[in-house]
């Protein structure tokens, strides 16, 4: 593991809880990284200073411990300047990035999918461009540990046009991307399985969620993005209808705005969704503040018109729950994922929201048409079947999508 000096500047309009908070979210990200965290160091200022991000003495102090701790990179919990970031190096004779890279340098190692590796590429050039000056040293650790994944030395530093074009291919191929995926967005209405989208702070339990809904075995792991992709897998309400469920990336606070460009397009699947699961670990310590950040993210994908439902994940990990819980908004279910319990309560959560936008129906089936009675009880909600012996049909009464065919033949 490469040994990391974490530095943060706490400004005189932050509050010291959250620069706390902020702080241990970046450690947990170094682990995330594959990295261990040898020494914090903060320091108040007014302001970042505009051009080494510390104070001079600040950074001989870091040079000091660089030696000392025999440290591998130094982590600034902040956004780094071209100018911050060259400075810091020149001075501290360290590899430094900032917390944007090291979540770039996660999403690179983690991205599965073609457009997620496109998007990740993406996303590390339109950041490293007007950052090449002075990233020779930390660039030609390729290879070599935490902000040196995806692109590399060769392709960033052999000419800007060149870096240009490419960024100009990935556009174009993530827009064919795109597009495709917009034709199967435009059948939404004539769909008759209904998506429900797992959304929420990172690390809340949203794949273990998945997996224990659909006896999946999805990776999940005590980690930050431990899932990047969006996965989504088919499972059966107890009513038999059949719904698709994804699991999304997990937000985060101070999310890189070339990430929420470059993943829009994955995030916009969200926005897609007939029903959202907003997971929360009812064990955060900052819950409230990651529900502000997961109502900022949803209020920019326009996503916040979609029914949801409050899924509090690890409540047996709680005692007494946590102040603020009963504030929060939409229906709510106490879950544990980890040990499957109370997920019957959640599924009837599912299927009442679910019917909120259908249309109640009554059809009769003939006995001969068992794969029309077969349809309706795996893409409807089917409320109760009654036959009858002498005409020999079936009744069946329940909820439809409203554009389900054969709700409009009646």
């Amino acid at each position: 593991m490469e040994r990391v000096i974490v530095v943060a500047v706490i400004e005189e309009n932050e509050k010291e809880e959250e620069a706390q908070q902020s702080l241990e979210e970046l450690k947990s990200l170094v682990h995330t990284a594959h990295g261990t965290v040898v020494h914090t160091e903060t320091q108040n200022r007014k302001t970042a200073h505009v051009t080494s991000y510390v104070g001079s003495g600040k950074m001989e102090e870091l040079k000091e411990l660089v030696e000392e701790h025999e440290a591998d990179v130094i982590i600034i919990n902040g956004e780094l300047s071209p100018r911050q970031g060259y400075t810091l190096s020149a001075n501290t004779e360290a590899a430094v990035i900032d917390r944007t890279q090291l979540i770039l340098d996660i999403f690179a190692e983690r991205a599965r999918t073609k457009e997620g590796r496109i998007q990740v590429e993406l996303a590390q050039m339109t950041y490293l461009l007007p950052r090449l000056r002075g990233q020779g040293h930390s660039l030609s650790r390729l290879g070599g540990g935490i902000g040196t994944r995806g692109p590399g030395e060769t392709k960033l530093e052999t000419d800007r046009r060149h870096i240009q074009r490419r960024m100009d291919e990935l556009k174009r191929e993530l827009k064919r991307i795109v597009k495709h995926r917009q034709l199967l967005k435009n059948n939404k209405h004539q769909r008759l399985v209904p998506k429900v989208a797992l959304v929420g702070y990172t690390n809340a339990g949203k794949t273990t969620l998945l997996n224990a809904l659909t006896d999946e075995e999805a990776f999940a792991e005590d980690l930050l993005f431990a899932t990047l992709d969006p996965l989504t897998r088919e499972y059966r309400l107890p009513s038999g209808l059949h719904v698709a469920i994804s699991d999304t990336v997990g937000f985060i606070r101070d999310l890189p705005t070339t990430l929420i460009a470059a993943f829009r397009s994955t995030l916009e699947e969200v926005s897609d969704s007939d029903l959202l699961l907003r997971v929360i670990d009812v064990t955060s310590p900052y819950m409230s503040e990651e529900q502000e950040t997961i109502d900022t993210l949803l209020e920019e994908l326009g996503a916040t018109g979609i029914p949801s439902i409050t899924v509090l994940n690890k409540y047996d990990r709680t005692n007494p729950i946590p102040n603020g819980v009963e504030q929060l908004k939409n229906p709510k279910v106490y879950i544990s994922a980890k040990h499957k319990d109370n997920l019957d309560a959640l599924n009837a959560q599912i299927e009442i929201a679910l019917k909120e936008d259908m249309q109640a129906y009554t059809l009769t089936v003939d006995a001969s048409e068992g794969k029309r009675l077969a349809r309706l009880k795996t893409t409807t909600i089917v409320e109760h079947i009654e036959f009858d012996e002498s005409d020999e049909v079936y009744t069946v009464t329940g909820f439809a999508n409203r554009s389900h065919p054969e709700i409009n033949q009646q």
